[in-house]
């Protein structure tokens, strides 16, 4: 049941999904506050009997993933009631299969339609077959992941259902609060497969457009590194995190050759860079380095897993792990509101019976702007002090939602992304792909807030604002003056999101994080990559991990509205993380398994793997494809129709491999039996053959050539907009199509440091011309970095 405290305690929805994503998407509006009311199919929902490690369930017991996703909720069996009555009643209808809105319309036409799918319900590649396997071949996430000797591999853990489910969570709330505006419902239609183009990769397609050839198979240097007694985790992002790591490797002198200071460079030269880091980090206990490495502020985690996570003494500190009631620990909702920090954790429904009361009848609310903008965000100001990824795909998110995003940087300090695998040229500031992905459809400032003047232009800003945002680590904004307190003071009705890696309080409290950091500390890394080598995803944790804490902003403006105060959001980015990789740790304390890494092999199917595939091309805009195969086989039926692909071989008719079971426990077997075959074809002959059989299957895709490409330019995924240094860029868009609005009308570029300074802060602040001009000089705004 809803908790009346929680901010979208009157949402009501009826949820016909049968997925993790879908299941997650709903948990997170449970956590929110909403109601739910899951409608199960014959036999039960597909999750209640689920274990990743196989465990056999009782008749009358279900599984701990089934309890975690599904608690709050009520339970309708399907077949029973009356289905239009139950939708004339909620503001919300769910589905991972296709479904149109105007079914939902004749019913009720204020209710809104979100579906999660794996391509969207319309385009040429809509009903192909696909799980979330062959959904990151398909992106271009998988081909570049891992070592070209050994083989690419995909991120385990299922993480592209979690992505898509997040993503699916923040759409549902958006196509509420428009329909809310309009009085007319929404169709949010999410594609898991652009949530992994626009999650699972970093920008591929913006790298391609500058950057000449293919996107090279590559790892993160330094990374998961090997230690006296295991490993640890380590990134280093920028020039100066570089030179200190090399410093506290006791080779300063690595730190001079400028070559290194780019990570495409350090991966060219593998060899050289492990020597130099292995000499070291061998010799010292992960402990050891995880103590200095702090001290010298390099980002630093010990590498979780699902056992390993529940005993950290940081977690534990912040109570980030909460009992479920059946009997398992599981991490708690990932954003925190200074009004109403926790939620309630809930029992999950029993066995529905034909007697389960639906929604119950309610007058539906008058629209509250008809016929005005129907962007739910539309109206909003944010004032965005966010840099590198997680905290800008916030803001750009809210900006095509209709929001004014005011970027803040200094010359001093722009945003590090600026500088993270931009191009180099005499302004390569402007050149970053992912800087450019991450912050479209915002104005941008400058203002230096260690000076007085910026302090004080910032506070004006602030006081005419909804939202201000930020993602630094916990001691930043400390520095500034800019705490809850004080912001809150200057205006009441002001929200402030803050998204520091570990969160505000705890012993890594002032620890620096990034995305690999926290995929590292979360466990998220220990089912990626190799069985002797565990990988970072690279980049999930950031987009990801953005949308949990969107869906807390959105809360507390849900809020504002009843009780016309802004709420402190604390989502710190490791927690949406270990949501994500929940499963791991739920198996752990439920089951007592620990969860390893398997390659390309999965729980959800068998077999599954990338075969290599004839020739040896390198691949291009005209042939975009590595002579990689990605196969998964989810079920009895898919099996069934890949032995028909191949032609009914004799080694594939072993009764044995008529179940899961026993395509598992055979699975090397039937590897060699489908790598046989796809080496006899290109990929692009071997997909064809297994997708018009029914077998969900795709070619490894170079990231660098995701354009062109049919589904996404009838989705109109990416548009190309002219931007002041980079002329006419691609950029990718949010993954999903909303019927109401459509985001390319209103896209602009992401903005060149300072652009919009005379704009915001002559025109709408009212700092005259010879004001801004003494600003200038004392370098409290400008244009360029102040060491250019």
């Amino acid at each position: 049941m809803s908790d009346p405290a929680q901010p979208f305690s009157e949402l009501r929805v009826l949820d016909a999904s049968t997925t993790i994503a879908g299941a997650y998407a709903t948990k997170m509006l449970v956590d929110a506050g909403a109601q739910v009311w899951m409608v199960e199919p014959e036999g039960g929902h597909p999750l209640r009997k689920w274990s990743a490690s196989a465990q056999a369930l009782p008749a009358d017991r279900d599984g701990a993933l089934f309890h975690f996703l599904c608690a709050g909720k009520q339970s309708l069996p399907s077949g029973t009631g009356d289905w239009n009555s139950w939708v004339r009643n909620v503001d919300l209808v769910v589905d991972s299969r296709p479904r149109a809105l105007a079914e939902i319309a004749d019913v009720q036409p204020g209710a809104s339609l979100l579906t999660v799918t794996a391509f969207g319900t319309q385009g040429p590649w809509a009903n192909r077959p696909a799980t979330e396997f062959t959904l990151q071949a398909a992106s271009g996430s998988t081909a570049y992941r891992g070592l070209a000797s050994r083989g690419p591999v995909a991120a385990g853990g299922q993480l592209g259902e979690w992505a898509a489910g997040a993503y699916a969570a923040t759409s549902a709330l958006a196509a509420v609060l428009s329909a809310r505006r309009t009085g007319v419902g929404v169709h949010a239609d999410v594609s898991a497969f652009e949530v992994a183009v626009a999650a699972l990769t970093v920008y591929h397609d913006l790298q391609g457009q500058w950057f000449d050839g293919p996107l090279p198979q590559s790892l993160e240097t330094p990374s998961i590194e090997p230690t006296r007694d295991g490993f640890v985790g380590l990134c280093a992002y920028t020039g100066q995190q570089w030179k200190d790591f090399c410093l506290m490797v006791g080779r300063p002198e690595v730190a001079d050759d400028e070559r290194y200071f780019d990570a495409r460079a350090r991966m060219e030269h593998l060899e050289f860079i492990q020597g130099v880091m292995h000499a070291w980090t061998k010799t010292q206990t992960t402990a050891e380095v995880i103590e200095l490495a702090s001290a010298m502020r390099i980002p630093v985690a010990p590498v979780g897993n699902g056992k390993l996570v529940l005993e950290e003494e940081h977690f534990r500190a912040r109570g980030v792990f909460v009992k479920n009631p059946g009997g398992f620990e599981q991490p708690r909702r990932p954003w925190r509101l200074s009004a109403n920090p926790a939620a309630a954790v809930h029992v999950a429904p029993e066995v529905p019976v034909a007697s389960a009361l639906g929604p119950q009848a309610r007058e539906p609310a008058p629209a509250e702007a008809p016929g005005e903008d129907a962007r739910p965000l539309a109206g909003v100001r944010v004032v965005d002090l966010t840099a590198f990824w997680a905290g800008p795909v916030v803001g750009a998110t809210l900006a095509e939602w209709g929001a004014d995003v005011v970027k803040v940087e200094s010359t001093q300090r722009p945003d590090g992304m600026r500088f993270a695998g931009a191009v180099r040229n005499d302004v390569m500031w402007e050149w970053s792909p992912v800087f450019h992905g991450a912050n479209p459809g915002k104005r941008a400032i400058t203002l230096n807030l260690d000076s007085d003047d910026g302090k004080a232009l910032l506070r004006k800003l602030l006081e005419g604002a909804d939202v201000v945002m930020e993602n630094f680590s916990a001691r930043v904004m400390d520095h500034f003056g800019l705490d809850w307190e004080t912001v809150h003071g200057w205006n009441p009705r002001l929200s402030m999101l803050r998204m520091p890696a570990w969160g505000l309080d705890g012993p890594w409290r002032d620890r620096v994080g990034f995305a690999a950091s926290v995929e590292q500390a979360s466990g998220l890394a220990w089912l990626t990559g190799y069985p002797d080598m565990p990988l970072i995803i690279r980049g999930a944790c950031d987009p990801v991990g953005g949308m949990h804490a969107l869906t807390g902003l959105l809360a507390a403006l849900e809020d504002r509205r009843r009780t016309g105060e802004g709420q402190l959001v604390e989502c710190a980015l490791v927690e949406p993380a270990l949501n994500l990789a929940a499963e791991q740790i739920i198996e752990w304390s439920a089951n007592g398994v620990l969860l390893e890494r398997a390659g390309n092999r999965g729980p959800a199917a068998a077999p599954q793997g990338c075969y290599r595939c004839k020739g040896d091309r390198v691949p291009s805009r005209e042939a975009p494809n590595e002579p990689w195969l990605a196969v998964s086989v989810a079920d009895d039926a898919q099996w069934r129709a890949l032995r028909g692909a191949l032609g009914e071989p004799e080694w594939a008719m072993a009764p044995e491999y008529d179940s899961a079971a026993g395509r598992r426990a055979g699975h090397d077997a039937i590897d060699e039996g489908i790598a046989a075959w796809c080496a006899e074809r290109t990929a692009e002959e071997a997909a064809e053959s297994l997708l018009s059989a029914g077998v969900p299957a795709s070619p490894l895709l170079n990231g660098h050539f995701v354009v062109p490409n049919e589904q996404l330019a009838a989705r109109g995924f990416f548009n190309e907009v002219a931007h002041p240094f980079t002329g006419l860029t691609r950029y990718p868009g949010y993954p999903t199509c909303f019927s109401a609005w459509d985001p390319a009308d209103c896209r602009t570029p992401a903005p060149t440091l300072g652009q919009h300074n005379d704009e915001i802060l002559g025109d709408e602040l009212g700092v005259s011309d010879a004001e801004r001009e003494r600003l200038r000089e004392a370098g409290v705004i400008g244009t360029r970095p102040a060491w250019m």
